[in-house]
């Protein structure tokens, strides 16, 4: 549920937070007061594109934040985006500066906005005033019959998935042969010529160390031999000083215990002393200066150095070119037999989409037959007389697979007795468009939640309504205010009207006024009370006047409302 939204310097916005309740919350006040901005801050927060002509004149940067209450699933998905959880509550804040840039927050961690995108099906859906049934196209239509019977394309998403990757296979091999076959003699010399070499990885490393010690023989002989002669064998040396002070010192711990330590540690010096000049000692006798060797490793890295001008900075990238183009030969040469192999997995991997094809138009036809019952029922509830129909056309061509199955679904209607049952963008009434989109919605909304019940899956707790009401009035706007209070009874309802008939379902009702301080016109968000409320929903009965006969009017559909 969406417990609160806050705007600042938000389009006309200066500050407005709103604390909403559960139920049905109703936004409603004068036209060009702001209704419809504090719905498209909301779609900002799930994810919608943002525009620096949102920030307020003046103002720097745009501010716009909410809360939710946290559900099992949103928790998963912040998991899952690396948010940590803030209790029993998430935080949503996004700012939108007036450069364009802008910045995205959840539970006060900064997040981008697909992880909003992520998040958003799990708290809300804004359905905005700009959506209207021209856009309602196929793809929209499906997905609503799916959310309707909660049904899952994973099974067909993923034998597609593995029937376009064998399908892409074969093609590229098809489409690729004359290519391949005159690239054959070069790629045979690029793997002879590395075979020939046979290069280890890191091995021109080591080859270069080695060179370095050669090539510097005698240098190396005469600078550890002299550390050798310093360290140990010398008159002077160090290990000859360090032996006469452990004699004094242990002369001195003798009599006094303090120097106890201390003779420990130059013995261990000593010892280190003579390890290390060991070291270089065996160094200098192992040094060989071999002019054979050395133009061998000269030789050798000028081989590696060629394959690396050729085929890679380093020799792994030369190693793994070469078995780039072994496989494109052996691809070629054993063109036949790939091929073959490919088309029985490519006839196995059509099969299972089939399968999972035709088990998902199954699930959708049956799911059609009870939305279009409920649908028509819930739209000749709304002062219309139709038929509806939800259709789920197959299409079994290959060339029309996709990850959401083959499915053609559409909604037809006929608005008028006698009348073919046509698409839904064919309907030509803005006000009969607007009470069939939301009796389609609420069908959706409530065949999910009792499917999702059953299933014991969350369901998202916020609907979003922005004038769902254009075009209507009179017994139809009574009947949307009933669809939306029943709909309100499973999950929040948040929607923004103009009609008094709707107004008087709501549980909480909010006025969003707009006045002109300072100089500047400032919209305000005011949760009404009792007799607030009865006097804006007179006001919207009678207009700028509002009479006794319009409050008494207003109280009596509170009460009926009840």
């Amino acid at each position: 549920m969406l417990l609160e939204l806050r705007a600042e310097n938000y389009a006309v916005i200066d500050h407005a937070i709103a604390v909403f309740g559960p139920g049905l919350n109703l936004l409603t006040g004068e036209t060009g007061a702001g209704k419809s901005i504090l719905v498209d801050a909301l779609a900002l927060l799930m994810g919608d594109k943002a525009s620096s002509d949102v920030v307020r004149h003046g103002a720097d940067r745009a501010v716009v934040a909410c809360v939710f209450e946290a559900t099992p699933g949103a928790e998963a998905i912040l998991e899952a985006n690396g948010i940590d959880s803030e209790g029993h509550e998430i935080i949503l804040r996004r700012e939108i500066l007036s450069n364009g840039k802008g910045r995205v927050f959840i539970n006060n961690q900064t997040a981008t906005v697909t992880a909003l995108r992520h998040l958003a099906p799990e708290l809300a859906l804004v359905h905005a005033q700009s959506e209207t049934l021209g856009a309602f196209d196929q793809a929209q239509q499906r997905g609503l019959l799916d959310r309707f019977g909660n049904l899952s394309e994973e099974s067909a998403a993923a034998a597609y998935a593995q029937w376009r990757t064998i399908q892409e296979k074969l093609d590229a091999l098809e489409r690729d042969e004359q290519d391949r076959l005159r690239m054959v003699d070069l790629w045979s010399f690029q793997r002879k010529e590395i075979e020939s070499v046979k290069p280890t990885e890191g091995e021109d490393q080591a080859l270069e160390t080695e060179r370095r010690v050669l090539s510097n023989a005698e240098k190396l002989y005469a600078a550890a031999m002299s550390a050798h002669e310093l360290l140990y064998e010398g008159a002077g040396s160090a290990e000859t000083a360090l032996r006469a002070a452990q004699k004094q010192i242990e002369e001195l711990a003798h009599y006094d215990p303090q120097f106890q330590e201390a003779a420990q540690q130059i013995a261990s010096v000593r010892a280190t002393v003579e390890d290390v000049s060991s070291t270089v000692r065996d160094y200098a006798e192992n040094i060989q200066a071999s002019p054979d060797r050395l133009a061998e490793i000269e030789d050798r890295l000028a081989a590696l150095d060629r394959l690396k001008r050729k085929y890679g900075q380093t020799l792994a990238e030369v190693i793994a070119y070469g078995e780039e183009v072994a496989a494109k030969l052996n691809e070629v040469e054993n063109r036949d037999e790939i091929v073959k192999t490919l088309r029985v997995d490519l006839k196995h991997a059509s099969d299972a989409y089939r399968k999972a094809a035709h088990a998902l138009t199954a699930e959708r036809a049956a799911a059609a037959k009870k939305l279009e019952k409920l649908a028509e029922a819930q739209i000749n509830d709304l002062a219309m007389k139709v038929g509806f129909a939800v259709t789920v056309t197959p299409d079994e061509d290959p060339a029309h697979w996709t990850a959401h199955g083959w499915d053609i679904v559409e909604c037809r209607i006929a608005t008028n007795a006698g009348e073919p049952l046509k698409p839904l963008d064919e309907i030509a009434s803005g006000g009969e468009m607007s009470r069939v989109l939301l009796a389609l919605k609420v069908s959706v909304e409530e065949g999910a939640n009792k499917a999702q019940t059953k299933k014991k899956t969350q369901v998202p707790r916020t609907l979003v309504f922005d004038e769902i009401d254009i075009g209507i009035g009179g017994r139809a706007a009574e009947a949307v205010g009933q669809k939306l209070k029943a709909l309100s009874r499973a999950q929040q309802v948040l929607c923004v009207t103009h009609l008094p008939q709707i107004a008087a379902f709501a549980d909480q009702h909010f006025l969003i006024e707009k006045r002109e301080h300072g100089g500047r016109t400032k919209t305000s968000v005011r949760l009404l009370e009792s007799a607030d409320r009865t006097g804006e929903i007179a006001r919207m009965l009678s207009g700028a006047t509002v009479t006794d006969t319009s409050l008494k009017h207003a109280e009596q559909m509170i009460k009926t409302s009840r």
